[in-house]
């Protein structure tokens, strides 16, 4: 069995990368949430309380700025920002690397990918076994969770905005190097 694990995947937004990042770049535990069950995440002590809108105060992200997930989980720090193409965090300890890509379509809707590799040095045989048997269906629930929370309101953000967007694809070299 490997020690560590990766995961890609993705939701086709109709709405434009402008209406996503606000969402992307306010995520976080005692920020924006993560938009997925949070009563899930309360149990687990994270501190998460999904934001139905756009909250300015947690706007200004910046590479370098970190966060605690609960008391005793890793801390995430920015590594690589590109607004409204791709977000990249890393955990201080290296053992996980957190990426979002924002790819638009070329007509009006946006592809969001979320892409997970985490590394679990020295896991002994039982938690590898759960780590495979438990957490990556776990996270499968949870991440969709997140993916479809944040199309639903980049969706109705795009709709009140009547937003429409056709950016390039830069940065999109920068979100796949960084997250292999």
């Amino acid at each position: 069995m490997a020690r560590g694990s990766s995961a890609t995947r993705a939701v086709l937004v109709d709405a434009p990368p402008a209406s996503i990042w606000p969402w992307l770049v306010q995520m976080g535990s005692g920020r924006g949430g993560v938009y997925t069950y949070d009563w899930i995440e309360s149990i687990l002590g994270l501190n998460m309380h999904s934001a139905d809108e756009i909250l300015p105060r947690f706007q200004d992200r910046r590479v370098g700025d970190a966060e605690e997930l609960g008391r005793h989980g890793p801390t995430l720090r920015v590594v690589d920002l590109v607004p409204e193409r791709s977000m990249v965090l890393r955990a201080d300890d290296g053992n996980w690397v957190w990426a979002f890509g924002l790819y638009p379509t070329g007509d009006g809707r946006t592809t969001l990918v979320s892409r997970n590799r985490i590394s679990d040095p020295g896991a002994s045989a039982f938690r590898r076994v759960f780590t495979t048997l438990v957490m990556e269906p776990g996270s499968l629930v949870m991440e969709r969770k997140m993916l479809l929370g944040i199309r639903r309101r980049a969706e109705r953000l795009a709709a009140e905005s009547g937003a429409d967007d056709a950016l390039a694809p830069e940065g999109a070299a920068t979100f796949q190097a960084l997250a292999r």
